[in-house]
């Protein structure tokens, strides 16, 4: 056992000693010609992919020679336009738009669930609600208030109103939205009602500034223009104003769909600018996107309420609304770029280093499938342990005996 151990100590020290020694070794690259079609065509057609990739998609796409900024500073402001008729009533934007202020983002009521005249008392809990049906008065627990449900329970059963079955009675605001609600037909003019969009966008790192409204010679003949302007992206590309049909139908939406059950839809607003030309090149891009699930049909789509407070025979009652509807998140990304020595510099190096890989697979190939009798690997390592003792004549004849730093493999070398 001690012997082993021995053995394992000064097997162990002697590989330690010869991984110190070898350290400290200097190696440096040796040039070899080796004249094989096959592995030449490999090496060029690598050299060709690397250099074309780094041209091509590192240069000329990305632009990698540009310093860039990401993170630029934005304003967006909105404002929607439009008239519908809807029954008896002439609706305007103070009736259909949310909020009335503008911002980055904006909504529009296409359909409405109303309930009328609710006030404060007891009535019939809904139906569907859990643990709300009853046959006797002990099937309600006075006081208790399930949130799933409308209202603090009475500790009585009473008559759902007109049926002959009983649920529990509640104190809230009565009679229940479910029983009594009126679904009011969609806005079908809402396909053209006009959402104005304003977006400015600075870099703060090249100092400037865009906007995304065509410039004018004075404010009439802006005015005059922007009254009359619809979006296109060939024909009016800085136009701000937005159909709401339009922005639907670039989401890929059914808007007879939106008015049934509401929905989100993004409005992304893109510049990407190349600043080493005029910044009047400097243009946004639109893209529309649906951005609410539509998988889970219970969470899809876009509802909220409200309601109209009031004195009715001097009691306060209120006009409960569910509306339905579309709403826009604006959404503004930013890229600009302008060139700069540093990023050049730094991509230029990392191209040129690259180009070693076409070397190390080439040499990889070359000594795995290629060197079958080990004659490119006898020529390409060399091992030189010290200065020869003799005085050496030439210089040809010391590379000659000790490895020269430049071999030719021609096709005579057997393979």
């Amino acid at each position: 056992m001690c012997e082993v151990f021995h053995k394992f100590i000064m097997g162990l020290r002697d590989f330690l000693k010869e991984y110190f020694l070898g350290f400290w070794d200097y190696e440096t690259p040796k040039v070899m010609v080796v004249k094989n079609r096959t592995l030449g065509v490999i090496y060029r057609s690598v050299q060709f992919l690397v250099i074309t990739y780094f041209i091509w998609y590192v240069f000329m796409s990305q632009k990698a020679y540009q310093e860039s900024e990401t993170r630029p500073e934005s304003s967006v402001y909105t404002r929607m336009t439009g008239i519908a008729v809807h029954g008896e009533d002439i609706l305007d934007t103070v009736e259909y738009a949310r909020p009335p202020e503008g911002g980055d983002v904006i909504s529009a009521i296409l359909r409405r669930e109303v309930t009328y005249d609710q006030r404060q008392g007891t009535c019939a809990e809904y139906f569907k609600v859990p643990r709300a049906n009853c046959t006797k008065d002990s099937d309600c627990v006075r006081g208790e208030v399930d949130f799933d449900g409308h209202g603090r329970r009475t500790g009585r059963c009473v008559k759902y109103y007109n049926h002959t079955f009983k649920t529990c009675e509640i104190q809230t605001w009565c009679p229940v939205e479910e029983y009594a609600v009126v679904r009011e037909p969609a806005l079908v003019e809402a396909i053209n009602f006009t959402v104005f969009i304003r977006n400015s966008i600075h870099f703060p790192r090249f100092k400037v500034l865009r906007g995304n409204i065509k410039d004018a010679s004075n404010k009439r003949n802006m005015h005059k223009y922007l009254s009359r302007c619809h979006y296109d992206e060939e024909k009016e590309p800085y136009c701000p104003n937005f159909r709401l049909g339009y922005i639907a139908e670039k989401a890929r939406e059914n808007f007879s769909e939106l008015c049934r059950t509401g929905g989100v839809i993004g409005v992304f607003i893109n510049w990407k600018c190349n600043l080493d030309l005029d910044p009047s090149h400097c243009k946004p891009t639109y893209s529309f996107r649906r951005l609410d699930v539509r998988k889970d049909l219970d969470n899809s789509g876009y509802y909220y309420r409200f309601a109209k407070y009031y004195s009715k025979e001097g009691v306060e009652s209120r006009t409960l609304i569910k509306a339905y509807g579309i709403r826009l998140d604006v959404i503004v990304h930013g890229h600009a770029g302008k060139f700069s020595p540093i990023p050049t510099i730094i991509s230029t190096v990392t191209a040129m280093t690259s180009v070693g890989i076409c070397t190390i697979i080439c040499d990889w190939i070359m000594l795995t499938f290629i060197d079958k009798n080990e004659v490119y690997s006898d020529r390409k390592f060399d091992e030189v342990s010290k200065e020869p003792r003799v005085s050496i004549p030439t210089e040809l004849s010391f590379i000659t005996t000790f490895g020269s730093n430049h071999s030719d493999l021609s096709e005579g070398v057997p393979l």
